[in-house]
């Protein structure tokens, strides 16, 4: 009985999402991960998993016992790092969860750089805009743009990321150029999410507006490419319009009211504050975007 290793091999099937994958990716059958498992619930008396013939439910206490064992390995991996003397270069793999268009923005160009300058470690990313459970699906770091709510996890600022509203030179043409927050009412907004109404931030005031454009998408890229077609006023981070600005396919407009820049910071829980590829790919994004990257 090894304790350590039933908690890689639970967690093991937990990421992988099946008993089969996690034998592959392990170079075990199916058959030992299985009985491993049913050992581990025997010699604990409790049940972790929920198992159908197509899928596997965690239960309560499965999930308690999968976040004690990613923080209790973690640790373990941190002391084997140090007591080899291997914490002077990043090496292993991370995994990363960032947001879809900001990575798209930035990440396609940075990840390579930094995978050259860090030859032994390695990097798993997953890209979505949902807000992810980071110790429930292992995540080493999050990467997340605006106001974080309270929690145990540990929170380091990246950047700052301005937003302006903008539109099309020819959508101003034909509407009018807004010079109050309140002219918006009398144009088409093309907002970022699918609710009736959206709140857009000016000079630390919240304003709720009643949303009479005929688009609403949670997609920034579709909403800039929708405002360069000349749809509307979108409202969106300058990494998504930035380059639309500089050529002149959008213009900004109320900049006497621009809100406050959203804050982009990396997050990850506090098993991992010494996690050397954790570290180094923090240190890392700050350097490079502060340079403008």
């Amino acid at each position: 009985m090894n304790p350590f290793e039933d908690m890689r091999l639970f967690c093991q099937v937990m990421e992988s999402g099946s008993f089969t994958a996690a034998a592959e990716q392990l170079g075990l059958s199916k058959q030992f991960v299985s009985r491993r498992l049913i050992q581990l619930e025997d010699r604990l008396g409790v049940r972790l998993l929920n198992r159908s013939t197509r899928r596997l439910d965690i239960t309560p206490l499965g999930q308690s016992y999968y976040e004690s064992a990613l923080r209790l390995l973690g640790e373990v991996e941190q002391v084997e790092q140090g007591i080899a003397g291997q914490n002077s270069e990043p090496r292993g793999t991370l995994r990363l969860s960032a947001p879809l268009s900001f990575a798209m923005a930035h990440l396609g160009c940075l990840l390579p750089l930094f995978l050259q300058r860090h030859p032994l470690v390695s990097v798993e990313v997953d890209l979505s805009d949902r807000p992810v459970d980071l110790i429930g699906e292992g995540y080493d770091l999050v990467l997340r743009i605006g106001t974080l709510e309270d929690s145990t996890l540990i929170a380091r600022r990246i950047a700052s990321i301005p937003r302006v509203y903008c539109a099309s030179p020819d959508y101003l043409a034909r509407h009018g150029t807004p010079l109050l927050p309140d002219d918006l009412a009398d144009h088409d907004c093309l907002p970022y999410g699918h609710g009736r109404q959206v709140q857009w931030r000016f000079k630390g005031k919240v304003q709720a507006l009643s949303v009479s454009g005929r688009m609403r998408v949670n997609n920034g890229e579709l909403l800039r490419d929708t405002a360069i077609a000349g749809l509307g006023v979108t409202y969106l981070p300058t990494f998504i319009v930035g380059d639309a600005l500089k050529d002149g396919r959008l213009v900004s407009i109320l900049d006497d009211f621009a809100p406050d820049p959203l804050t982009l910071s990396a997050v990850y829980p506090q098993h991992r504050q010494s996690s050397r590829p954790v570290q180094a790919l923090v240190e890392f994004l700050r350097e490079r975007l502060a340079s403008g990257c």
